[in-house]
Formats: C-alpha cells, structure tokens, sequence
C-alpha cells in the first residue's frame, strides 16, 4: 500500500513526533509499503507545501498521523483526513478531542464511576492568583506535594511538582506559558504502570501485559529527562502484578477505551496506591512510538515486533474504512 507517515506539528512535542514518524515510516517501509513522509513544521505549515501535502494525501491508501499533542492529537488532523475521506491510523476526532483534555477526560470517566487522580484545572485570572489556586485544592480535598501541567499538553513538558506555595506559583507560571488551562492533581505515592490498547483488523480489541514505570532516580519524577534522556529509568514488561490486579487493569483500560469512542490503539496510565483502587491518571490517543516506546514495548512482550504492531494498525484503520 502507499502509506503516509505525517510527523512534527506545532506542539512543543514536536521532536518526540519526528522519532516516533521515523519509527514507524522504517517499520511500514520493511513491511514492503510505499512510504512517503510528510512533515508539519513548528508554525503549523506543511515542509513540503499545502498543495504537495493535499496530493500525497488523496493518493494514498491510508495516513498516519504520527503526532503527540495540540494541533495532531486533538482531533484537527484527524478531522482534516476525515473531510478528505483518508483512511488513518487511530483514533476518531471525538475520542482524539476528549482524550487530549485531562480534565475532560476524567469528568467523563467519574461520570461513570471509574476512579481518577483528583485534581483540579486554573485558567483566566486564577493562573496569576495562587492564594485562590491555594482554596480551591482546599475545597477539593487537595494537599501539597502536587503535579501541575498543562491540560492539554505531553511527555511531561511544562509539568513540575510543586511541595509549597513559591513553587506552586513557579508551577502554574511554567505550565501557563504553554497552555491556557493548567491541571493541578494530587500526588499519588505508588506504582506507576501503563498498559496498551489495540484494536486489530477483525475488529477485537486486545490489550498487552502491563508495564511498570521505575523512573530515574536522579529525577524529582518521570519527567522528559527521565522519559527521553535517561539510561537509569527502567520498564518492567510484564509488570509483577498479581492476576487480581492485572485484571481490573485490563478490564479498565477496556471500559475506558470504549466510553471515549476510541479506535486504533491507545495508551492508558494509571498509578496504583498501596490502598484503594487503581487510578487512571490519562490516555494518550497517539502514544510516543519511536521503538523505545512504551506502546511498543508492551506489544513485543505478547511476541510481536515493532513492524508487526505498525502493520496491525495499518490493517486496522483499511478495514474500518471499508466496514
């Protein structure tokens, strides 16, 4: 098939979204498709030009939109295909929309009674107030230590702990600059473990064993250092779960991934305290994919490889399109 590996975008996930497009152009390329790259540059315009973009577009057989973040994560892109009746990779517009907001995100999955991270979301005025910031994760039932990111954002940039007020206000300042929502959650201290979600070309969906997250020690949490430069961070793939717990894991990254409307595959992470319920902290509708990636990783402990997972989601989105 020729296939379309749109990467980049004007998000600051830029650079993760090249090496996740060049991972998986390789991947499709060694599978025996006709690869052709297309690159969405920092101020949002296509490298190669709109017109060229708009005819490797209608010609292929199917895009992915290889991108993490506003403007390729959110619903636009995928609404862009859509109205040019592309088959693509991944999730719908309303389900890429949703997941993309954290907040919305988990006003939908409390809804339906599915446990979150508690948190609360500043904008307007209140991201220059921190005494009000302050009252409002009082109301919520909200204490310091705290993780402030942007609401809408990924890989962990703009996020920051924050343990007082100072760097409260540093907090909200770093991720203010990069989102006009700002998301502030609890601390939860326990594991950290994410599992993947996959739909495949006869429409069932799987879902691979659970990874374990042991960030770098060095790191005060699994921020983009640990996440991209880091040697010390490790994935444990199975994650050493009881089978109690990998269940409820698994039976709740399926509900998850069926309240939102999502197709394709899609990354849920939670965080697992000591006592209570597993969290669901967020999903990620286009996960990092560069070979190293979680996604990945999860998919090659069931025996598949790379390639295999990139020809899976390729089959997948053909079949939906001819459903």
């Amino acid at each position: 098939m020729k296939v379309v590996v749109i990467s980049g975008g004007a998000s600051p996930e830029h650079e993760v979204s090249l090496k996740s497009g060049k991972g998986i152009a390789d991947a499709a390329a060694s599978k025996g498709h006709t690869v052709v790259p297309l690159v969405i540059q920092r101020d949002g315009s296509w490298e190669v030009g709109l017109q060229e973009a708009l005819r490797a577009l209608l010609d292929c057989d199917v895009a992915i939109p290889a991108l993490h973040g506003e403007g390729g994560e959110d619903g636009v892109l995928q609404g862009f295909l859509q109205t040019l009746k592309v088959p693509y990779v991944g999730n719908s517009v309303a389900a890429s929309a949703v997941g993309m907001d954290k907040q919305l995100t988990k006003s939908v999955l409390r809804t339906y009674g599915i446990p979150v991270t508690p948190g609360i979301t500043l904008h307007g005025a209140d991201l220059t107030d921190t005494e009000s910031a302050v009252q409002q994760l009082k109301a919520a039932g909200i204490d310091f230590p705290v993780f402030v990111k942007p609401n809408s954002g990924g890989s962990s940039i703009g996020a920051s702990r924050a343990a007082d007020l100072p760097s409260l206000a540093e907090a909200i300042a770093t991720a203010a600059a990069l989102d006009t929502h700002v998301l502030i959650e609890q601390e939860i201290v326990g594991r950290e473990i994410d599992l993947s979600v996959m739909e495949f070309p006869d429409g069932r969906i799987e879902v691979a064993p659970a990874l374990e997250i042991h960030a770098d020690p060095s790191q005060p949490f699994f921020n983009a250092t640990a996440k991209y430069n880091s040697d010390a961070t490790e994935f444990v793939v199975p994650a050493p779960i009881d089978a109690e717990l990998a269940n409820r894991l698994r039976s709740t990254a399926l509900e998850v991934f069926g309240l939102l409307g999502c197709s394709g595959l899609a990354r849920l992470d939670f965080f697992v305290p000591a006592d209570g319920p597993p969290l669901v902290n967020e999903i990620n509708t286009f996960p990092g994919f560069t070979p190293a990636s979680q996604f990945p990783r999860m998919w090659a402990a069931t025996g598949m490889s790379y390639a295999d997972v990139v020809q899976t989601l390729i089959e997948t989105a053909v079949a939906r399109n001819q459903a």
